[in-house]
């Protein structure tokens, strides 16, 4: 792919004018998608593709430069090219790369190369019909499949040497029910670090039929009433509340720059001393999961925050070496044409000691959240909200009527303070995260978990 020596004179070229650090990121990714809509294939496409980017970083500045001409004359004018940006003294010595061992190592059981098309077509079919069966009222139906392998090399003027290979398989549905102009729509999706195995004994015809059934529940639900309120939220909804309403407040990069509200932190309680926050990129066949980050360092598993207790944030080299401290192995880029940043892996709510029915159970009145949609959030004050695709009202301790129209809104550290309730179910959710124009595939969790009081959106 590319050779040992090569890399060693990329470095030293970078470096020829001056740096505090440098690495070469080389990549080779194959995609394939399909899309299936209406039961007709729309969309079939794959290629090739690679490139690689060159780092320096100097005085807590970085310099980036990269290329898709994987040549040897390329890639070293795009190390001189770097290296204009830096005046000072020339690395001299020899780099000496070293194999470097990961903390974790996966394997893929089923390489998606060797399944046929018409077998993964097919897998689509049969999720697009079990969709479309369950009621009349289903209009359309979109099943897509991705698969994408990327293999990496990495090497730094550390000396470290490494390389992974992330195979990334998802599968998702969107679906569209409609009645008397009433329009609402289903998603549902599973996806990880895997091969073809990740369909293995799956009832696949089950993701279409959660799809179709959510969307025609949510037909005649009546819109939610808004106003302050418990709110129990399920671990089936995933973990989008903590990837939004603490996890990116506590990447280093915005920590440093005083745009995230838990900046300064460290030591100090942000949450209920029931949470633990836990970032992991070592999870076997979870999305957000690595052998090494985008800088070559070995994935780990970070604790966030313990026993509500902030102590630590996610760090890149850059912010590392900035706050004196290790990568925590969460420098991530979405390919070689984007310099790395501090990014989430799977980012976890720890499971507590409660049931999710006596959760329930203790619940008088309030809004149940059986699955979360979109979210977003202002890192520097905490201010966040959240879409709810399918929602119940609670009462007395029981599930009641489904309601629409639901949104949470609230401040993070706020809520996370307020948690009084966590089950021991953890549940997943898949997605892809978007940050600084980069998208890089995480998973999120969270078990079934109590906040006594919250503002919900709705009508008036």
């Amino acid at each position: 792919m590319i050779s040992e020596e090569l890399l060693g004179q990329c470095l030293k070229v970078a470096l020829s004018t001056g740096g505090d650090y440098g690495d070469v990121f080389f990549e080779i990714t194959t995609p394939l998608a399909i899309q299936l809509e209406d039961g007709k294939v729309e969309k079939y496409s794959t290629g090739m593709e690679a490139g690689a980017g060159i780092r320096i970083i100097y005085g807590g500045r970085t310099a980036y430069g990269y290329t898709n001409d994987v040549g040897a004359n390329t890639l070293l004018d795009t190390a001189r090219t770097v290296s204009s940006a830096v005046r000072g003294p020339a690395l001299t010595a020899d780099i000496n790369l070293m194999k470097t061992r990961p903390s974790v190592d996966f394997g893929y059981l089923m390489m998606p190369g060797t399944v046929p098309s018409n077998d993964k077509i097919a897998l689509l079919c049969r999720v697009d019909k079990a969709a479309r069966k369950l009621d009349t009222r289903i209009k359309q139906v979109n099943v897509i499949y991705r698969e994408n392998l990327q293999r990496v090399i990495i090497a730094n003027t550390d000396g470290s040497l490494c390389d992974d290979e992330r195979l990334h398989t998802t599968l998702t549905v969107n679906v569209v029910a409609s009645d008397g102009g009433v329009i609402q729509t289903g998603f549902e999706s599973m996806g990880g670090l895997a091969g073809f195995e990740l369909f293995s004994g799956i009832d696949v015809e089950s993701l279409g039929l959660k799809a179709a059934a959510r969307a025609v529940g949510m037909l005649t639900a009546p819109r939610v009433k808004g106003g302050r309120m418990a709110v129990v939220i399920s671990s089936e909804s995933g973990g989008t509340m903590i990837h939004e309403a603490i996890g990116h407040g506590l990447e280093a990069d915005l920590a440093q720059q005083h745009l995230s509200v838990y900046s300064g932190k460290t030591g100090e309680q942000v949450a209920s001393p029931i949470v633990t926050v836990i970032d992991d990129g070592t999870i076997r066949g979870k999305r957000g999961s690595f052998r090494f980050d985008d800088e070559g360092t070995p994935s780990g598993k970070n604790f966030l925050v313990t026993g509500g207790v902030l102590t630590g944030y996610m760090y890149d080299r850059l912010t590392a070496m900035k706050d004196g401290v290790k990568s925590t192995g969460n420098g991530r880029r979405e390919s070689y044409r984007s310099r790395p940043i501090p990014r989430m892996t799977n980012t976890c709510l720890a499971s507590g000691t409660s049931k999710a029915e006596d959760i329930l159970r203790a619940t008088h009145d309030g809004l149940f959240v059986r699955k979360m949609g979109g979210g977003q959030v202002n890192t520097a004050t905490g201010e966040f909200v959240f879409d709810v695709q399918e929602a119940y009202l609670i009462k007395n301790g029981m599930l009641g009527d489904p309601v629409r129209g639901a949104t949470l809104c609230g401040n993070g550290p706020q809520v996370l303070n307020s948690i009084d309730m966590i089950a021991d179910d953890l549940g997943f959710s898949i997605g892809t995260c978007g940050k600084d124009g980069q998208g890089v595939p995480v998973a999120d969790a969270m078990p079934t978990l109590r906040i006594p009081e919250i503002v919900v959106g709705g009508k008036s």
